[in-house]
């Protein structure tokens, strides 16, 4: 006799799809993963309770293993722990229970063919149906420690906010695989037209992202969603401050508020990004070699020379806990407790509130501008000197930009390149 433990962990080729799934009823719990916490060097397994039929309590049953704790990486683990969970809930749902006989029950339901080669069983999970919603939280369970926190919480969002809008609209997905092109195309097209292109191209990035990492996982045959077309957007830059601009902010900021002063100009004098800035710690600055480490946009650790016009604003920062934040609300070298988008957030609400307000800026200025303007100065005092490409050559190595196409594409956008006076070719 098998038990039911046996049934869900078989190697399988061809699982036939169940006619009918019965209505959900409370004779069992909703079938779990255990991931321990991501932890490999412990057992993971699914894990349910079940109604003893002698004394009619829900019990915890035996952890269902099969195969799981063979592979050695998380992608593989929960590959497997939702087949046999999709199992699992199929199984009770038809009726099978752990306290009985379930031989029957199994013959009619299920042709085992299970293929050898060299000794090795090769088994077909395609006809496991997995739904939307399973499907997407392993997906998203696999993006842990891939993307960072933020990016993660993005792909959370937007991903529930996509499953919502399909149980909105009356449109049950009980298999990832049946998924309709044309749902996911409306539903881009209900975030344009309510918010705007770029955002729907955002969600286009990121469902596309998910989708793809259930098809490297075998959970779908194919991610349609990348060969949905973009949209052409105009994206909106901070504009340039003219050097008049620039150093009356800096002159106003001396008296009236020195934390930003630094602050801004850790973006002008080093052509870092503001979020990068709120990431540095008082470790991230080393002084004896005029250096600094910060995490770059979708980049490794880097590492920066600090120019000595910035080193001479800079106070004294060696009796300070290397762990603090080099930028706090109050203090240069603190702790501060609040996520980094929010640091980031602060900083911009400050610049508003104490230059933006003040100087009658519109939403074109921003502290993004700062970079701009000094990546504008820096070309334009280097091509006087030498020819465009060998200003860009060297402009390359203080930003940060890894290809010519790119920076060259960045200093066509603010308009850091203008040609000479061509008042006598006319």
């Amino acid at each position: 006799m098998q038990t039911i433990y046996e049934m869900i962990t078989l190697e399988v080729q061809n699982e036939h799809d169940l006619e009918h799934e019965l209505v959900h009823k409370t004779t069992f719990t909703t079938p779990k993963i255990y991931d321990a916490n991501g932890d490999l060097s412990k057992r993971w397994y699914v894990y349910f309770s079940y109604l003893n039929p002698k004394t009619g309590k829900l019990q915890r049953m035996k952890n269902i293993y099969g195969r799981t704790n063979r592979y050695k990486t998380k992608e593989a683990r929960y590959s497997i722990l939702m087949v046999y969970k999709k199992r699992l809930t199929k199984l009770l749902k038809e009726g099978y229970s752990p306290f009985a006989n379930n031989t029957e029950l199994h013959k009619s339901k299920f042709e085992v063919n299970s293929v050898k080669k060299n000794n090795v069983v090769l088994t077909d999970n395609t006809n496991v149906n997995i739904s939307l919603e399973e499907a997407i939280e392993s997906a998203l369970k696999l993006k842990t420690n891939v993307v960072n926190s933020r990016t993660y919480i993005d792909y959370q969002s937007r991903c529930n906010t996509f499953v919502n809008w399909l149980k909105e609209q009356g449109i049950d997905i009980s298999d990832v695989n049946e998924l309709p092109k044309k749902s996911v195309i409306d539903f881009l097209n209900s975030i344009q037209l309510r918010t705007s292109p770029r955002n729907r191209n955002n969600y286009r990035t990121c469902l596309s992202s998910i989708f793809q990492t259930m098809e490297d996982n075998e959970l779908i045959a194919k991610n349609f969603i990348k060969n949905i077309s973009q949209l052409k957007t105009n994206p909106k830059r901070n504009k340039t401050y003219s050097l008049k601009q620039q150093e009356e902010i800096f002159e106003y900021l001396k008296t009236k508020d020195p934390i930003l002063l630094l602050y801004i100009k850790f973006i002008s004098y080093n052509l870092l990004r503001p979020i990068e800035v709120c990431r540095l710690r008082i470790k991230d600055i080393d002084l004896d070699n005029g250096t600094l480490q910060f995490k770059a946009k979708n980049k490794a650790l880097k590492t920066k020379i600090i120019p000595e016009i910035l080193i001479e604003e800079l106070p004294n920062l060696s009796e300070l806990d290397s762990n603090f934040l080099l930028f706090t609300p109050d203090v240069i070298g603190g702790v501060w407790d609040a996520e980094l988008t929010n640091r980031r957030d602060y900083f911009s609400k400050r610049f508003k509130t104490v230059v933006k307000d003040h100087f009658g800026l519109d939403k074109n200025y921003g502290l993004y501008s700062f970079r701009h303007t000094f990546i504008t100065k820096l070309y334009r005092a280097m091509v006087k000197k030498s020819s465009p490409f060998a200003a860009k050559s060297n402009l390359m190595q203080i930003t940060g930009h890894t290809t010519m196409t790119a920076l060259e594409k960045y200093l066509r956008d603010i308009d850091a390149e203008l040609p000479n006076d061509y008042s006598k070719l006319l």
